[in-house]
């Protein structure tokens, strides 16, 4: 949706087409950081992107809610991260990127977040970071595609191939309810998006992972802050709802939840916040990322099709990384100045690209 909505501001007439209702997979499932979780441990590549996107949030959900009238709920309500084991790692990376990070006491993690469990003595501490709440942000993408005369939202439609010419040049694609033509096709289709090309002959290294959440109802202020241990994290909400999450899950195509997740993110939750055993568990769910090795995505036109471009590979930062991900395709697409080199992020380079079988 972020790509459509970029692509129709350049006067370029988009239709999009989803196999069910927009924004229901990863975009809606996942906590909505807007940051990586341990960033210093990325690539150059997936932080390029992580520091553009994130400039540009702030901008983008103000004019969002100003276009739709829908609040996407971005709070900067920072990240406390306990329990670092590569702390100096941490800060050094921090100071060459000129990124607000610091290393903080028993004092201030009290301060920032009254009712942690005791007993925590360092913390890093990142202000600057935001979450966003991405059901939110979904209907307010949405609401502002519906009302944009140069897209058409096709739903509950799904692709069964792209089509070519001879030569390979895309001329559309083939969905269950009939062909759309279109002088390129954009593949954002996150896990889903190797199933896609494989009528091309192309195998993209991305595999889906899954990742189950579970939702305290909370109240206000019990969680004031993104906190994270371990891989994993409590998110607060401005209702007062607390997302925990998330598990990493190897297998296949499976959004199912299972017991065993829910008991062991509630218990994590928990041990962190001990408040949290006085709320209701409230929902649980599950979403698979587009699982990439290096975690950097694949951004560009596909060399042996041209008018083919991806978009996709985001793993688990595509909420941080999908502004700055669209920025460049868009600039590739209207061969205009790109924000930044698209070289690494090329779906023909060395590692990770695409295989032709």
């Amino acid at each position: 949706m972020m790509q459509a909505r970029a692509l129709a501001a350049e006067g370029v007439s988009v239709t999009l087409i989803e196999r069910g209702l927009c924004g229901k997979e990863a975009s809606w499932a996942g906590g909505g950081i807007v940051s990586p979780l341990y960033p210093w441990r990325y690539s150059d590549p997936v932080t390029t992107l992580a520091n553009w996107s994130q400039t540009y949030y702030a901008n983008l959900s103000e004019s969002l809610e100003a276009e739709s009238g829908i609040d996407p709920e971005l709070s900067r309500t920072g990240l406390l991260m306990l329990s670092i084991f590569d702390q100096q790692e941490a800060l050094k990376w921090g100071a060459e990127h000129s990124y607000q990070m610091q290393m903080i006491g028993a004092d201030e993690i009290y301060h920032l977040e009254p009712k942690l469990k005791a007993g925590f003595k360092q913390a890093i501490w990142m202000p600057q970071v935001a979450n966003i709440r991405n059901p939110r942000l979904a209907r307010s993408l949405r609401a502002v595609l519906e009302h944009d005369s140069r897209v058409t939202i096709c739903e509950e439609q799904a692709v069964l191939e792209i089509q070519t010419t001879k030569q390979g040049r895309v001329e559309g694609v083939l969905t269950d309810k009939g062909n759309v033509q279109s002088d390129a096709v954009v593949l954002a289709s996150g896990a889903w998006s190797g199933k896609l090309l494989e009528s091309l002959s192309i195998s993209l290294p991305i595999e889906p992972v899954k990742g189950q959440m579970v939702l305290f109802k909370g109240e206000p202020g019990v969680v004031r802050r993104i906190v994270l241990r371990d891989g994993k994290y409590i998110i607060p909400r401005r209702d007062g709802h607390v997302l925990a999450g998330s598990t990493l899950e190897y297998c296949g195509f499976d959004k199912s939840t299972t017991a065993s997740a829910r008991e062991e993110l509630a218990d994590i939750a928990i041990d962190m916040l001990p408040e949290l055993s006085s709320f209701q568990l409230e929902a649980q769910w599950a979403g698979l990322r587009p699982g990439i090795e290096d975690g950097i995505p694949l951004i560009g036109e596909v060399e042996s099709h041209p008018g083919l471009f991806l978009n996709c590979g985001h793993f688990r930062n595509g909420l941080v990384l999908a502004p700055a991900s669209v920025q460049l395709l868009t600039s590739l697409i209207m061969q205009s100045e790109h924000p930044f080199s698209p070289e690494p992020f090329s779906p023909s380079r060395s590692n990770n690209g695409l295989i032709l079988m």
